[in-house]
């Protein structure tokens, strides 16, 4: 496994007028694999957009190791950084208490149909319903309010001729892992809907002890 990020190059007009929906980013995340490509064997990449300091960086999780040439697509030259992700995953342990960023769609079925949850209380219900199943729990503050919230809420478009768009929330907060194998599971292979779409990846970083 590996996870890799590249800058997006916001500064190339020509580049973001590219980067105007989210098929665009899904595109530009499956070619850089292309040995892939070339064997008609297309596996899962999980990404997602984050944005820090003012820039906003494209991150990719994958079973292959991508090739900078198509991270610099619309990446910045120099940016580009790819690592191992085995390491990282090996070291997690059981009640590991750790700092989380996940994008993902939070939806519901009704009657076969799926739904977007919209209010922000039906949302943060939406991870604290997903968390046991994916090897976490959400942690508590001082007042007992759960360790987490929403730091951006969007409709983005998913694609730019019929102008679809979907829901995607940012989440930070505090967890602990309960399940060592099934927290692993969504570290690579993300939470919830819309993954080909930058929706469901999770990262996080160990607290000091």
């Amino acid at each position: 496994m590996y996870i890799s990020r590249v800058e997006i190059d916001d500064r190339n007009r020509r580049k973001i007028n590219d980067l105007s929906h989210l098929g665009a980013y899904h595109n530009w995340v499956e070619n850089c694999f292309p040995s892939e490509i070339a064997q008609h064997e297309r596996r899962r990449h999980l990404w997602r957009i984050d944005q820090l300091h003012g820039k906003r960086y494209l991150l990719i999780v994958s079973e292959d190791k991508p090739e900078a040439t198509g991270m610099l697509r619309y990446g910045v030259a120099g940016t580009a950084m790819v690592k191992k992700y085995q390491p990282f995953l090996e070291k997690i342990t059981l009640g590991e208490v750790m700092q989380f960023r996940l994008t993902a769609n939070p939806t519901y079925r009704t009657d076969g149909k799926v739904y977007p949850h919209i209010t922000v209380d039906q949302q943060k219900n939406w991870l604290l319903r997903k968390a046991a199943a994916n090897g976490f729990e959400i942690m508590k503050n001082s007042d007992g309010s759960n360790a987490f919230d929403p730091i951006s809420r969007d409709w983005p478009v998913l694609y730019h001729q019929r102008q679809v768009k979907i829901s995607r929330v940012s989440f930070e907060g505090v967890l602990r892992v309960t399940d060592v194998n099934k927290f692993k599971d969504a570290l690579t292979h993300g939470i919830g809907r819309e993954k080909a779409y930058g929706m469901g990846m999770l990262t996080v970083i160990p607290l000091r002890k």
